[in-house]
């Protein structure tokens, strides 16, 4: 009997079981924060970060002075070394704020033989990776209800310490979709998920998320196998958040029908996106973590770009 737990990791959503799951990942995150370092690091090249010359009191560079600028700007001390005039520029401190959402729901647990980590741990490798290039660049980066904005370099240990100290609550049931609450209109959210949650409750988060104007990346995580469902013969599916179990005699018949559903559940995931100007991406988990780290390294910095 082929055995569906490839689609859905838990046999129960009992409370214990959910505790299990969290506890288990309490003793991954060492591994998961070096791994992170490891994928910034491979798309660390070419990232120079965001200073830049504009309001600040932070000492930048000198730069030669333009006539036509106030002279209040001219820093004489420097001019006096040579025969130039120089300008004491400041860094540019408007830094954007970046918050990184990595789903970690039950859902997420799941990893076939032909992943190279399940989605859960995926998720948690970019999210971490990106928060650690982000701030590297001179951005402040949060996540909802585990940490502040800050432009710490110790981002990843917060984030870390904060994700533990979570799952050693007696109560803690990971939610699947992120609080939604408005963001500033200067913030970026990053939603790093499998976005197998009901589209309009996907779809209503989002709003909410962007209702002043914020802008946002989804990456949607994704097995090999949930995309070409293998399944054959007499299999037993079991769900994640209950102890439903649905019994096939025959599960290819399933197939067009499966195939059909997730793409229309996809349009919807990404159609909800680009409604407010977000953008979307499918990453799978059988494909290098860099690749999606720099796919969507680059389209922030698209959005850091635009207008401010």
């Amino acid at each position: 009997m082929a055995d569906a737990r490839l689609l859905d990791p838990h046999e129960s959503v009992v409370g214990t079981q959910h505790r299990q799951g969290a506890l288990e990942l309490a003793r991954r995150l060492p591994s998961l924060v070096v791994a992170a370092k490891d994928v910034a690091s491979t798309v660390m090249h070419g990232v120079h970060g965001r200073r830049r010359a504009g309001v600040g009191e932070t000492f930048w560079q000198f730069r030669p002075f333009v006539w036509g600028e106030p002279t209040s700007r001219i820093d004489w001390r420097r001019s006096a070394r040579d025969d130039r005039i120089y300008v004491r520029e400041r860094e540019w401190e408007a830094a954007h704020t970046v918050w990184i959402w990595m789903d970690r729901s039950p859902s997420m647990a799941y990893v076939s033989t032909l992943a190279l980590q399940s989605k859960l741990d995926r998720a948690l490798t970019l999210g971490l990776a990106a928060a650690d290039l982000l701030v590297r660049g001179g951005e402040r980066v949060g996540a909802p209800g585990l940490t502040r904005p800050v432009a710490a370099r110790n981002i990843l240990d917060r984030l870390s310490e904060a994700m533990v100290q979570e799952a050693r609550q007696p109560s803690h049931v990971p939610a699947e979709l992120p609080p939604p609450d408005a963001l500033a209109p200067r913030a970026q959210f990053v939603w790093l998920s499998d976005f197998l949650s009901d589209p309009n409750e996907i779809r209503a988060t989002l709003h909410a998320l962007a209702s002043r104007g914020a802008v946002g990346h989804a990456v949607m995580i994704s097995d090999p196998v949930e995309d070409t469902f293998p399944f054959a013969g007499h299999t037993e599916f079991l769900d994640v958040d209950s102890d439903a179990r649905l019994r096939l005699g025959e599960a290819r018949a399933l197939k067009a029908d499966y195939e059909r559903r997730l793409a229309l559940h996809r349009d919807a995931v990404r159609e909800a996106c680009a409604s407010r100007g977000w953008s979307f991406a499918l990453h799978r988990t059988d494909r290098p973590a860099s690749e999606a780290l720099l796919n969507l390294r680059m389209r922030i910095e698209g959005q850091q770009g635009g207008p401010g």
